[in-house]
């Protein structure tokens, strides 16, 4: 059975205590603290056929879930909040512990996860539920109904930087539409994904099989993608993104796709300077720079980037990243991810940027210093490719016309800021990105009314919102005859006067 050493965080909830499926499996593989390499949880590399086992127990349980209707999902739904609720210090603890998270930052992950949960219980059924739409002039004789019908079972492929909110804007989303659904959360943060499943079954027990974790590495992944789900919801990495659909190709299994970005960030000459550099030094740095909706380069108008610059290094100055409780930057994650920071820092100067703070000598085994680089050539990897570490390129532009272009010129395509006095909405409508917040940042991600997602290289499909709730439906038209046509066109016995009235109707409904 996987274990976590709860006794690291302390209190509340044991992973082990909860009822769980027994996997049979003998191979394991550990999760570790990101700030010290210590091993804090052993977890089951869960096998093709476990995998297939646990979603073929979904496909049981989902027609019982779809059967309770709107109103009884809600209600199990709200229990589970309710239970999130009462138990928010134990997973923001885990969330600190397993993913390196800042506390702050840990119990914000876990309100926002909240809001979207309740959001989703709360408006399916206006949004799904069977409603009457216009019949059209052809067709009169008839009531015309639209509904959304449950997929069935939904795989989720979770990432490791926000462990929490961002699969469920899958996995809350997908219930709340009437789905079962089998988790698969990153190999960095399985205690996470499983500690969210076990208190979904400890406030519904009898719906336990509803919700289903599964963990392991890549294999894993990829069996869920083959296992016969109906839909596979994915975030993570624009390359693995890519696998994951070539993988789901070989059942024709469709997909939503929340992969990589490059964000950027603009800033106007009339703006409040230390406000749009406080904004934008949290949207580079926060979660140690690794977040897909992070912004990475910051375009700022001429006229105040000396100012801008000067006010944003000043306030790094005063940012630090350890493993102590009041650093305000955790560690990196992702061993690895270490190597491609210090590759895009050291292109970036090699090829003529300016280096402000911090810089490739910051990097040591577990933490980055925060990094700001200025006039940073476009063709660098600081300004092409993903970074997903805390650093800034920071490059003056003169026009708001120029900073768009040069925005909108990246393959990626997920999130965006505008900072603007006068023009934050008309530069916003200019930006090629899924979401954009005006005047502040990541605001778009706290509003669960609106759609999340990217174009281009950042992937396709949308979570959140009437859209998010889409995603895991089919659309299901009704037509239900009021009397009988005038003109019956439908039918062996149509006569060539028939013909001859619907050709006339066409021609004075279309024809003029």
């Amino acid at each position: 059975m996987p274990t976590i050493r709860v006794a690291a965080y302390g209190g509340g909830m044991s992973v082990t205590s909860l009822p769980t499926h027994d996997t049979g499996t003998e191979e394991t593989f550990d999760s570790l603290n990101p700030a010290t390499s210590e091993v804090i949880g052993t977890h089951p590399i869960q096998s093709e056929a476990e995998v297939r086992a646990a979603v073929e127990r979904a496909k049981v349980a989902a027609a019982t879930w779809r059967g309770l209707g709107f109103a009884g999902r809600r209600e199990m739904l709200d229990n589970w909040k309710r239970y999130l609720v009462a138990h928010i210090d134990d997973i923001t603890a885990l969330l600190s512990l397993e993913g390196g998270k800042r506390a702050g930052e840990a119990h914000m992950e876990l309100i926002m996860s909240l809001d979207h949960l309740a959001w989703a219980a709360k408006n399916a059924k206006k949004i799904l539920g069977r409603h009457k739409v216009p019949a059209g002039l052809l067709m009169a004789n008839n009531k015309a109904y639209l509904e959304y019908q449950p997929l069935g079972v939904i795989g989720v492929i979770g990432p490791w930087n926000f462990p929490v909110f961002t699969p469920m804007g899958s996995i809350a989303y997908a219930l709340a539409a009437g789905n079962a659904v089998v988790f698969k959360p990153s190999e960095y943060t399985p205690g996470v994904g499983r500690w969210l499943a076990e208190s979904f079954a400890s406030a519904n027990p009898q719906y336990a099989d509803v919700f289903q974790v599964v963990t392991g590495k890549g294999e894993t992944g990829a069996a869920l993608c083959r296992s016969g789900v109906d839909k596979l919801a994915f975030t993570g990495s624009t390359n693995t993104g890519k696998r994951v659909m070539a993988t789901c190709a070989e059942t024709l299994t469709p997909v939503i796709v929340e992969a990589g970005g490059k964000d950027a960030f603009i800033v106007d000459e009339d703006v409040n300077v230390a406000e749009a550099a406080e904004a934008a030094l949290w949207a580079g740095m926060f979660n140690a720079g690794q977040a897909c909706v992070g912004t990475e380069r910051v375009y700022v108008h001429e006229k105040v980037f000396d100012s801008f610059v000067t006010e944003i290094v000043e306030q790094a100055r005063g940012l630090r990243a350890s493993g102590d409780p009041d650093a305000q930057i955790g560690p990196i994650t992702m061993p690895s991810q270490k190597n491609v920071i210090r590759e895009h820092l050291e292109d970036a100067i090699e090829k003529g940027a300016t280096l402000m703070i911090g810089g490739p000598d910051m990097i040591d085994e577990h933490f980055v210093q925060p990094t700001i680089l200025t006039h940073v050539p476009e063709d660098s990897l600081e300004m092409t490719d993903e970074t997903f570490g805390p650093t800034l390129a920071i490059n003056p532009v003169s026009s708001m016309e120029e900073a768009i272009e040069r925005a909108n010129g990246t393959r990626y395509g997920l999130a965006s800021t505008v900072f603007s006095k006068h023009r934050g909405m008309e530069i916003a409508g200019e930006m090629r990105a899924g979401m954009t917040a005006v005047n502040q940042y990541l605001s778009y991600a706290g509003v669960p009314s609106l759609p999340f997602g990217g174009v281009g290289e950042s992937g396709f499909g949308r979570i959140h919102g009437a859209d998010g709730l889409k995603e895991f439906t089919y659309a299901h038209a009704i037509t239900d005859r009021k009397f009988k046509a005038p003109l019956p066109l439908t039918t062996f016995n149509r006569t060539a006067r028939t013909e001859r009235l619907a050709d006339k109707l066409m021609r004075f409904l279309y024809g003029r």
